[in-house]
């Protein structure tokens, strides 16, 4: 059978662990054809962020046209769009856009700032209203809800308030947080909130975790899942791709994630 097609608009990691390289990886483990829509270079690897070099936005749009004229894209999910001229040129297509699931990446899971001034707010203005879900990690749910994101009653507060964007959804994922034992997403949906749960892996390999979450759900819609439902079963393939790859040695720093076949 013809596969359906996802589309991933977002940065390419040198190191291979996250951006478009773990993008297409999670949705060709989710049998999806994966399309790619390059917004920034980076010399990176699993110690952190070298250097960055932005796509121009007119390039962006060159190849969402390319791509969005030609294949039959079900889902899309964007990640580190690096500058606020970047958001504005992908909401211009929100319309050609389906199963929108923006993984707002504005800081690298070693710390490094990977936006211009103006890209958080024009998230907020500009994008967050076409999304189907958004994504973020604790920290940039804190730096976009402009609060303390720390505990899961606080980032409860921090979704209910992007959710004032306009958003179908919000889920601010957990990795980062006080959850415990386990590790835990706030899922804020049509005025309601779920905590998806699993048992935190402890491991160092955990590079691309958001950007395989964010894949995953939306490989899941792309085969035409409800949203809760992708939802659930992208946060159990993240758990089983961390725990697949506990024990790997890539790199002396926050190595990749597992793939495995969904």
């Amino acid at each position: 059978m013809t596969p359906p097609v996802a589309l991933t608009v977002a940065g390419s990691d040198s190191g291979g662990g996250a951006g478009v390289q773990a993008d297409l990886k999670t949705f060709a483990a989710h049998r999806v054809f994966g399309t790619s829509v390059l917004t920034a270079l980076t010399a990176q690897n699993t110690v952190g962020v070298r250097a960055i070099e932005r796509v121009p936005p007119g390039f962006v749009a060159a190849q969402l046209d390319a791509v969005l004229d030609d294949l039959p894209v079900r889902a899309v999910k964007t990640g580190m769009l690096a500058s606020a001229a970047t958001v504005a040129v992908v909401a211009g297509y929100a319309g050609r856009l389906p199963n929108l699931v923006v993984d707002p990446v504005l800081v690298s899971s070693t710390g490094q700032r990977l936006f211009d001034d103006d890209a958080a707010r024009a998230y907020l203005d500009v994008l967050f209203p076409h999304a189907s879900v958004v994504t973020p990690n604790a920290r940039e749910a804190a730096l976009l809800a402009g609060r303390t994101v720390s505990t899961v009653d606080e980032a409860v507060a921090a979704a209910e308030r992007l959710a004032k964007t306009g958003v179908r959804c919000v889920v601010v994922k957990g990795g980062h947080l006080d959850g415990g034992a386990d590790a835990v997403d706030v899922v804020w949906h049509a005025g309601a909130v779920e905590l998806l749960r699993a048992p935190w892996v402890d491991t160092p390999n955990n590079h691309g975790t958001g950007c395989t979450f964010a894949a995953a759900t939306a490989a899941r819609l792309a085969h035409g899942e409800a949203l809760p439902d992708a939802l659930r079963a992208a946060k159990s393939y993240v758990h089983r791709a961390l725990a697949g790859s506990a024990g790997w040695r890539l790199g002396t720093g926050h190595g990749p994630l597992s793939w495995e076949v969904s």
